[in-house]
């Protein structure tokens, strides 16, 4: 375990009675590599939500069940589901598959933006609801173009927990944009392309302003796949750094 820990502010140190389990969450960074400087997507949420309103963050949300269920073209790297699967309960290729997916279709939810191929026509029995939505465009999810960079799981006694996994994907690799998505009265009221530096200057919450110093530092190290994958949860009030 490294003891490397990140400091919480008065405002995330708020807590509820009830203590809750955390649920499988994910969200995706999505990185554009075109420029001398890699920029990076964040979304302003919606300032009447109650977790974590008005802060920047990227596109993602809990996994649902139609996620596991999600025909998808490519496969995780097999690194990446073997370090997804560490430290979970009930383990299995499934919910390895199905946190990945949830990354693309909440990805497509809040920006309109959609990560897959078109080689292969429209997916058939797309689960109803926002999977048939994307079907109807003629595009298959692509696992492939996903990468697991971290982990990360709410402190206990907050009004929500969730035990979210950090992915990355190409900008490249979206087939297609539905425009119109982000706007007044949308989860997030506003998208910005901003390098890494310009992100660290946005209203964040902590743990994603961590994050993007651990894409950042992974983009200096050639994002190399066998890089470790970084896991936060709290200890005695501070979060702890162990390595996937």
């Amino acid at each position: 375990m490294n003891d490397h820990a990140v400091t919480l502010t008065n405002a995330e140190r708020v807590r509820v009675a009830v203590n809750q389990r955390p649920r499988d969450a994910a969200t995706m960074m999505i990185l554009d590599r075109a420029a001398a400087k890699p920029r990076i997507l964040m979304g302003k949420r919606h300032p009447g939500h109650k977790f974590m309103p008005g802060k920047y963050v990227f596109p993602g949300g809990r996994v649902d069940p139609g996620d596991r269920r999600m025909a998808a073209t490519g496969a995780l790297p097999q690194i990446c589901e073997d370090r997804l699967l560490k430290r979970t309960l009930r383990p299995s290729a499934g919910k390895a598959r199905a946190l990945a997916l949830a990354a693309i279709r909440e990805t497509f939810e809040e920006t309109g933006l959609l990560f897959g191929s078109t080689e292969f026509g429209a997916p058939e029995k797309a689960p109803a609801g926002s999977w048939a939505d994307f079907a109807g465009h003629g595009i298959f999810p692509d696992l492939s173009a996903v990468t697991f960079v971290a982990r990360a799981i709410t402190p206990p006694r907050r009004p929500k927990r969730f035990d979210t996994r950090f992915f990355t994907v190409d900008a490249t690799a979206s087939a297609k944009r539905i425009e119109n998505v982000v706007g007044p009265d949308s989860e997030l009221i506003d998208l910005v392309w901003v390098d890494f530096d310009e992100a660290k200057e946005l209203d964040l919450p902590t743990i994603t302003k961590v994050i993007i110093q651990e894409v950042e530092a992974r983009i200096a190290g050639g994002f190399a796949p066998w890089l470790p994958v970084p896991f936060y949860w709290e200890k005695n009030g501070r979060f702890v750094r162990e390595e996937l």
